[in-house]
């Protein structure tokens, strides 16, 4: 019988990352909104509560039956999580004289409590709450303490009463106010790892190696003999996904990659290349002239997207309709794009062209095969299906490609600029050696340069005064977009790459490195 753990997410910014931690250990986990816990559960073997930004106090405040799952599944509340389960079993959650925040240790903790097997007494964890626990439950023991916190951390044992629920415990609670999720809580994967292995009994089953296999399994049920069509943006999440799929059906699958004119250098022509490789079979479609006549005069961010996007379904769908006997369209929507577009309402907060349903006209079944994946597990996937690492490593490009990257309005001689510009950072990034011996480009999470066309600087080449266009340059590292800081890249490093833009691309004669963590910035300018 398969295993999963499920997360119900009360609003907090790390749910993402109590996910992904839970995954590295080979775990199966789902997070679901707080109100969605599922009606069938007998594959769940344990349920974790998020943090939130709001206050048990506050009437808006996200509430779940406990009564569905405590007692029955083992359970860990994590800060809000925490603070709801004391609230609503009979403690006491009060306002703080001040926020507590950032790091502190476990001056007291009990290393025989099973959460707490292999820590260190005075390990380091992360606090981020206003409230805090002043009286834990009754029937619950404290097992962790900061200097500042006295209930840290507390536990109600299996085969303890809780009248609060009119339940006999089977299985354990456990409830922490700090987050073990976060890189400051320096044993915060292990705290997971006993939870998730030790206590719930993960057979730690949920690997690449078995998602293949029973994906391409799933596939071949699903799909039978029915032809598939897949867009391709050269990015690796439609890349592992062709590749999925060609490995389950083969010649019934017909991927389309549209340039539109702004890809990076030779981008078209290398990607193509690549998938020759892969023994894709892919349609190739130049529509790049269609783009730059309907984006000219454009320069508003917003509406140069929706441009793109518009001619983008028009050009694939015309693509499409040539395959008449086509009967689903693939898609690599992976577990972050489908997060993301809903909020823990289910209301939508941000829209991704993955998700949301097909165009009536399209009349054909939607297939997603890394639905279910974080970006790190389809890479993962990508080795274990054999794929090349140039595909594998690729980093985030954003959809409208250097559309977005260009300040103000969009014309070949801009893109032409910028494409030169960003392949002199970027291969510079692949050649320069980082201290561990990798490439830049593996220490990056995403990079590239920006055009700032709206903007004229002065700079002088040779015995002559020039006014060109600065270029800014982007890179910066994270585990999953939602957060970014910028890479701290070897002043030699951006020295030489400057150097080399202003003395090789026509058009600049001033680059800028970016230093704006997101938040409060994006990654992307516009």
């Amino acid at each position: 019988m398969s295993q999963k753990i499920i997360i119900l997410d009360f609003g907090s910014q790390t749910t993402q990352l109590i996910g992904r931690r839970i995954r590295e250990m080979d775990t199966f986990c789902e997070i679901l909104p707080y109100n969605k816990y599922p009606e069938d559960d007998s594959d769940v073997i344990g349920v974790i509560l998020s943090g939130s930004p709001y206050s048990v106090h506050d009437p808006e405040a996200f509430k779940v039956d406990l009564s569905r799952f405590i007692g029955r599944l083992p359970v860990l509340g994590i800060c809000y999580g925490a603070q709801f389960i004391s609230h609503t079993l009979g403690g006491k959650v009060e306002k703080t004289n001040s926020r507590e925040y950032g790091r502190a240790h476990l001056e007291a903790i009990n290393l025989y409590n099973p959460l707490f097997k292999g820590f260190d007494r005075g390990s380091q964890v992360w606090m981020s709450h206003g409230d805090t626990i002043t009286a834990i439950p009754d029937g619950f023991e404290v097992i962790g303490s900061t200097k500042d916190v006295k209930n840290a951390a507390f536990w109600c044992p299996p085969d303890s009463q809780l009248s609060i629920v009119n339940c006999q415990l089977s299985k354990g609670v456990w409830a922490v106010q700090f987050h073990p999720e976060v890189y400051h809580t320096t044993q915060g994967t292990q705290l997971l790892h006993n939870f998730v292995v030790d206590i719930c009994g993960s057979r730690q089953e949920w690997s690449a190696a078995s998602f293949v296999e029973t994906t391409v399994a799933e596939l071949k049920q699903q799909l039978g003999n029915d032809r598939v069509i897949l867009g391709l943006s050269g990015g690796v999440d439609s890349s592992v996904c062709a590749v999925l799929l060609n490995k389950a059906i083969g010649k019934n699958l017909t991927c389309i990659f549209v340039d539109h004119g702004m890809l990076r250098k030779d981008e078209f022509r290398k990607v193509m290349d690549s998938y020759s490789t892969l023994g894709l079979n892919v349609i190739g479609v130049d529509a790049s002239e269609k783009f730059f006549s309907d984006l000219a005069g454009v320069t508003e961010p917003e509406e140069k997207r929706k441009i793109i996007g518009r001619d983008f379904v028009e050009i694939f769908n015309a693509e499409a309709k040539k395959i008449t006997d086509a009967k689903w369209l693939a898609q690599g929507t992976i577990y972050p794009d489908r997060i993301e577009s809903l909020n823990i309402t289910g209301k939508v907060i941000k829209s991704h062209h993955n998700v949301g349903g097909l165009p009536k006209e399209m009349h054909l079944q939607l297939c997603e095969p890394l639905k279910w994946l974080f970006k790190d597990e389809v890479r993962r996937v990508g080795y274990q299906l054999g794929m090349p690492e140039n595909l594998i490593k690729r980093h985030p490009f954003p959809g409208p490609g250097l559309a977005v990257r260009i300040l103000g309005d969009i014309t070949p001689e801009k893109v032409r600029i910028l494409q030169e510009a960003d392949d002199i950072f970027i291969e510079g990034l692949h050649t320069w050696k980082a201290d561990d011996g990798q490439p830049l480009y593996d220490n990056v999470w995403q990079a590239g340069a920006v055009l700032l066309s709206t903007v004229r600087s002065v700079g002088v080449m040779g015995d002559e005064r020039t006014y060109e266009n600065p270029v800014a340059l982007r890179a910066v590292t994270s585990m999953d977009a939602m957060t970014a800081d910028w890479a701290h890249l070897p002043y030699e490093f951006l020295a030489k790459v400057s150097n080399e833009i202003i003395n090789k691309v026509k058009g600049v004669n001033r680059v800028c490195y970016d230093i704006s963590s997101k938040p409060p910035a994006t990654i992307e300018w516009e």
